[in-house]
């Protein structure tokens, strides 16, 4: 988004390239890892449409159903959290403009708190996409096996943009043992969705030349 009220997801390709080019806050990496998770998402979805309804994954049919609604859910999860970092960094520029004195140290705490919970979020809905592409996996046509792990690269691909921006906002955390944890779990959550990557890849090997 420009610094206007204008929705980040309304422009056209080109238009949110340029936008993220520009010399202006957002979009940011924030905006960006949502972006790419939610693009990501849509590939595991055509994977999946390019399966339903194929006599030979019949006896999946119910688990297909199932997870075109996860999917989806999940990509429109991931198009609200861009709205949400852009809010979270307008609450940042609001607390700067804060005079000094305890009442700025309560805005820059909350300020502060959503720039690390929208990463926080984009983490744990990628990982839950992650698990999900696994499952996938051995219950898709093939020929799209090259989508479903590109699918499962940008997901990792956000996990490590959300932890980018948490370990750029932990050190503004006044809670030093909660500023840990938040970069603990940050770095931990990071590592598990690298591993569900390198298991997507392991099992599809055999369909790669």
């Amino acid at each position: 988004m420009t610094e206007s009220n204008e929705n980040l997801l309304d422009l056209s390709v080109h238009d949110f390239v340029a936008a993220a080019a520009a010399k202006t806050p957002t979009p940011g990496g924030g905006s960006v890892a949502g972006v790419v998770a939610a693009l990501g998402v849509a590939l595991g979805e055509m994977t999946l449409n390019f399966t339903r309804g194929k006599k030979r994954f019949a006896e999946h049919a119910a688990y297909h159903d199932h997870l075109a609604e996860r999917l989806a859910r999940a990509r429109q999860m991931f198009q609200d959290l861009v709205a949400e970092d852009v809010q979270a960094y307008q609450l940042y520029q609001a607390a700067q403009r804060t005079d000094d004195g305890p009442e700025k140290d309560q805005a820059v705490q909350l300020a502060t708190a959503a720039a690390i919970n929208v990463p926080r979020e984009v983490t744990k809905l990628a990982l839950a996409v992650l698990a999900d592409l696994k499952e996938l996996g051995g219950k898709c046509n093939t020929w799209l096996i090259t989508d479903l792990l590109a699918s499962a690269a940008l997901c990792v691909a956000a996990a490590r943009l959300s932890d980018y921006n948490v370990r750029i906002n932990v050190p503004s955390v006044a809670d030093e043992a909660a500023a840990k944890d938040i970069h603990h779990s940050s770095a931990s959550d990071l590592a598990k969705a690298q591993d569900l990557l390198e298991q997507i890849e392991a099992a599809a090997k055999e369909f790669l030349p």
